[in-house]
């Protein structure tokens, strides 16, 4: 097993959603080999492990210290079965063998371990730091965007990332405020967007699309996650499946992006698919599933969480 930076972490708790779906889909058996690019504290990584009992590998990835070694104690009773590295699981093809791979799972949502630690600064509910760093080692936190960033760049930044429509007022209003004192903790800034965008009764909090943009932007998720589709597609072996769940519309946009370029029988040159110009191939993915999953009732009842989990699966021909 790969010797990492060890964090203790007692109380790391990640409950993964559509977790019998996951295993419905990627269909472990004795003898696979299984990547979970977003291991968090070990719960899907241990389904797909006891699912393809007695012998099924898996390598897990998360750019989460602690989430790694979370995991790290609940898969212990795996041995050898499973590896584990911090790291980002756009490069998992420098660490796995191409066409090795029987199934990748990437889990792109936040752990629950992560939003209910306030020094985490992820949610606006728990008053932190503004942080919103899975890799706490990087340099770029939420707090630097907020008070570097001038007012135009802030409304792209929640317009284009977060799909907030009032973009713009919010912007300004953060820009204005900072002029007198830095913006520093989760709840000042929840605070001061409730203040520029009374909620009136609506039933998320006003500050939720900002919230997201600036986990987004802090980590990279849109680069990371097109450039880890690419790498898991490297790693998996014909027959292979890809499963990833999503939690909002860009994730989503990217994935079937990704997929609707698989499973035509014609590839393109460049960005744009002009007709005329296409070159007739055989597909090189299908859909396992028509639409993306969602979580049951009973599950969304059991953990709120869930309830805009998507999960979409492609099969590699």
């Amino acid at each position: 097993m790969l010797q990492q930076r060890e964090v203790h972490v007692p109380c790391f708790f990640h409950k993964p959603v559509l977790e019998h779906e996951v295993v419905a889909v990627l269909e472990p058996r004795s003898g696979g080999f299984y990547v979970d690019g977003t291991v968090g504290g070990g719960g899907h990584a241990a389904a797909v492990l006891r699912a393809g009992a007695p012998a099924a590998r898996l390598f897990g990835i998360d750019r989460d210290a602690e989430a790694v070694a979370a995991a790290r104690v609940r898969l212990a009773e795996f041995g050898d079965r499973v590896e584990l590295r911090v790291g980002n699981f756009a490069d998992v093809a420098d660490w796995v063998p191409e066409g090795s791979v029987d199934g990748v799972l990437l889990d792109l949502g936040v752990s629950s371990y992560q939003l209910d630690s306030a020094e985490r600064g992820f949610s606006f509910q728990l008053d932190g730091p503004l942080d919103m760093r899975f890799d706490r080692s990087q340099g770029l936190t939420a707090c630097d965007l907020v008070n570097e960033l001038d007012a135009r760049e802030l409304e792209r930044l929640f317009r284009e990332l977060g799909g907030e429509r009032r973009a713009r007022l919010i912007a300004r209003g953060i820009v204005r405020a900072r002029r007198h004192k830095r913006i520093e903790r989760t709840t000042e800034l929840a605070e001061l967007i409730e203040r520029l965008v009374p909620r009136r009764g609506a039933s998320t909090h006003p500050a939720t699309r900002v919230f997201q943009a600036l986990r987004m932007r802090v980590n990279d998720e849109e680069g990371v996650l097109r450039r880890g589709l690419v790498s898991a597609w490297r790693v998996l072996r014909s027959g292979g499946r890809l499963a990833v769940i999503c939690f909002h519309s860009g994730e989503e946009r990217v994935v079937r992006e990704f997929g609707r370029a698989l499973v035509r029988d014609y590839e393109v040159e460049g960005e744009v698919d002009v007709p005329e110009l296409r070159r007739p191939r055989a597909p090189l993915a299908v859909w396992v599933t028509g639409k993306a999953i969602a979580p049951s009732e009973a599950e969304v009842a059991e953990n709120a969480r869930a309830r805009s989990a998507r999960l979409r699966v492609l099969e590699k021909l």
